[in-house]
């Protein structure tokens, strides 16, 4: 008599592995709506609006791809310089550099056996949790001409009429403003590093000590690839910010002289001069470059620490691939 396996409907919802289906779609249900309904139906309608020309209120003229051609047109006009707001981009990812090379020398001291890490971590951290905006108004009047910064500078000998105006010399305001970003997410950075340092087997250090490493061999040879990932992470997100800079130049110098960043002048076409659909535009420029510069920034990462079941990188195989191909060269000339 054959056996039959097929099961009914019911059956397979009174199952174990029925109810945990039903279960786990019935927890699902909720979230995926607020994903799709603040998330994704507002992104989609955004790339909607970036082919037309529209206000919030008035008239809808659908104008094809002349919106995106105005973002990637060059023009002699500064306010009207769109893709040109991205070069203010360099100085937070010069920002962005500096940060993380400070936060990984700060974790590694922090690591080393120092006396009252407890507050210096806590010190080093405190301005991670202060909001953007007080960040902001904080630093506006600390690099005000002949207020706290320049009374500093003061005092150290310097001249007040030798000193710039700092928020308002195009020579120096933008680098002033990535200096305030690497002052916030400096302690975010040192927290991870730590982190990552402090589960580094300490076996691995004293075998290091053994075979006589200093300080130094010890952080880039063991410590290094040890937190290789957290590096690239924060890589990510220093670079992703450093393109989408918004609150440094928004709140300290509402984007003028020159410190305008492609998200303030965004935020400006959209909300002052209310070109929804050029604003739509640049927001999915934008989001494109960042998906650019992370799968570029994973493909670096692979080439360079990817590493196989042998220990070697994918750039270390590819050397000796080429090394090898060379000796087999020479071997069948000398033959």
């Amino acid at each position: 008599m054959e056996h039959n396996n097929k099961r009914t409907l019911g059956q397979r919802f009174r199952s174990i592995r029925g109810q945990q289906t039903i279960v786990t779609v019935l927890f699902m249900i909720a979230p995926v709506t607020l994903l799709i309904l603040f998330t994704y139906l507002p992104f989609a309608k955004m790339i909607q609006f970036s082919f037309y020309k529209m206000k919030y209120i008035g008239r809808v003229k659908w104008i094809g791809l002349q919106n995106y051609l105005a973002v990637f047109t060059p023009t002699d006009i500064p306010e009207d310089d769109i893709l040109g707001s991205l070069k203010l981009s360099l100085f937070y990812l010069g920002g962005a550099v500096v940060q993380i090379a400070l936060a990984l020398l700060l974790a590694a001291i922090l690591t080393s056996g120092l006396k009252h890490t407890a507050f210096f971590k806590g010190a080093l951290f405190f301005p991670y949790l202060v909001g953007g905006i007080a960040v902001g108004f904080i630093f506006k009047f600390f690099f005000t001409h002949g207020f706290v910064f320049d009374t500093l500078l003061t005092a150290l000998g310097f001249k007040l009429s030798n000193l710039p105006y700092w928020l308002s010399d195009e020579r120096v305001n933008n680098i002033m403003l990535s200096a305030t970003s690497v002052w916030r997410y400096l302690g975010q950075n040192i927290i991870l590093f730590i982190g990552a340092m402090m589960s580094v087997d300490e076996d691995v250090y004293e075998a290091g000590a053994i075979d006589g490493a200093n300080a130094w061999q010890k952080f880039w040879h063991i410590t290094m690839p040890s937190i290789k990932t957290i590096v690239v992470l924060n890589l990510i997100l220093s670079i992703s910010g450093s393109i989408s800079a918004f609150e440094p130049p928004y709140v300290i110098t509402n984007g003028s002289f020159g410190t305008a960043t492609y998200f303030v002048k965004m935020d400006h076409i959209a909300h002052v001069n209310q070109q929804v659909g050029l604003a739509s535009a640049m927001a999915v420029v934008l989001m494109v470059i960042i998906i650019l510069v992370t799968l570029l920034q994973k493909a670096v990462t692979h080439f360079l620490l990817d590493e196989d079941v042998n220990g070697h990188t994918y750039r270390e195989r590819r050397i000796a691939k080429k090394r090898a191909a060379q000796d087999t060269r020479k071997g069948g000339r000398l033959s």
